[in-house]
């Protein structure tokens, strides 16, 4: 009996397998892409809609952001969904805050970042949202744009289906693959190479490789609030010196060590949930706010009253804004490894697992597709 047939099967429509999508589309691959639930619900829609070029290492993954935030533009361009092209501020009012943010806007564009130094009346030139009193000046990038992720997962597979005649299947989970063929809930399909984008589900396909993978998960905590007053606009989206020490694009910093250990002896809360705070805003204005880190293959399922109260403290510590009244929160889980900042698999001929951009999946889903597609031979350089 014949199965319904496809050049490339991709599992999971959060924004990893929408990007695989449309880049194998794009270069005139038949696509199917199977979704287990009825719309994807996972990390890709419970995160800050964040392009942020500025938090990846120098080399290869600063390289493969960049390559994603010019995929996005085009993408969202040509489905004509907004976006906030507001680069990034990281707000110092520490010394040793300062010192990191200073010796970054030296060393970044030599490294490829395009980011510099502002003193506290320039920062405030460029964003209203900040707390002006006791600022020391801030870390300026011009590259990192916001989405919002929920509008962008609801609206690309129509836009996909009509525009490039790619295949959704929702509600229909994958339960095995045995090349070229998938096992569905609702029949078998068949496809010459499979792409497995299914977030931190480590269990249905290919178990025994996400155990010896190295992968866990990580929970984070998230909150937003409703839609500004008055049309009232963020700007550049925030962040501050706690995430100096959390993202790795700042591991260069000699200055970052001292910075550190003052968060961990004064303050030891933040490390303990893995704290920093990242400001965005929506496309109907509401304000994204978190988040948290906590790693186990176990997630609680339950959220700590205490790192909401946390993350919202020291939000409001460089955030001015007219309504921080929480009006949503959640937790997300996505899937992390130690060591790596990406994880690709093959546990056999036709199948390709892409799993873990370790948090940055919003920032990294479009280059790291564009690379499969390099890998598999479908495009060249």
């Amino acid at each position: 009996m014949s199965h319904p047939t496809a050049d490339v099967a991709i599992v999971g429509a959060g924004i990893l397998g929408l990007a695989h999508a449309y880049v194998a589309a794009k270069a005139g691959k038949s696509v199917v892409v199977f979704e287990k639930s009825p719309r994807a619900a996972g990390a890709s829609v419970r995160n800050f809609g964040m392009v942020w070029p500025i938090g990846q290492p120098a080399g290869t993954m600063l390289a493969l952001s960049l390559s994603s935030r010019e995929l996005w533009l085009e993408i969202l361009g040509l489905a004509k969904l907004p976006r906030r092209e507001t680069g990034s501020l990281h707000v110092a009012y520490r010394p040793d805050e300062a010192a990191v943010a200073q010796e970054f806007a030296e060393l970044g564009p030599k490294l490829g970042y395009q980011c510099s130094w502002l003193k506290p009346c320039e920062v405030l030139e460029r964003s209203h949202a900040v707390q002006p009193d006791g600022l020391s000046g801030g870390l300026w990038s011009s590259t990192e744009l916001t989405i919002d992720p929920r509008q962008v997962i609801q609206s690309l597979p129509n836009f996909l289906a009509e525009q490039y005649n790619v295949q959704f299947v929702f509600g229909t989970a994958v339960t095995a693959i045995e090349p070229p063929v998938l096992h569905t809930g609702h029949g078998r399909w068949q496809a010459e190479t499979v792409i497995v984008c299914s977030g931190d589900d480590f269990e249905t396909l290919y178990p025994q490789h996400y155990a010896a993978s190295g992968l866990t998960r990580c929970k984070l905590q998230m909150m937003r609030t409703s839609a500004q007053p008055d049309g009232w606009q963020l700007g550049p989206s925030l962040a501050a010196g706690l995430t100096l020490r959390f993202y790795p694009a700042f591991q260069v910093c000699t200055a970052l060590p001292a910075l550190r250990q003052r968060i961990a002896e004064e303050t030891p809360e933040y490390d303990r949930w893995g704290i920093h705070a990242l400001v965005s805003q929506t496309a109907d204005g509401a304000l994204t706010l978190g988040d948290s880190h906590e790693y186990s293959l176990a997630v609680d399922i339950f959220n700590k009253e205490e790192i909401d109260e946390i993350i919202l403290r020291y939000t409001r510590q460089f955030l001015r804004a007219p309504d921080l009244t929480v009006a949503e929160r959640w937790f997300g889980v996505y899937a992390k490894h130690p060591d790596k900042p990406l994880v690709v698999m093959q546990p056999e001929d036709g199948v390709r697992i892409v799993a873990s951009p370790g948090g940055s999946g919003m920032t990294l889903s479009f280059g790291v597709a564009e690379q499969s597609m390099r890998d598999l031979g479908f495009i060249h350089a």
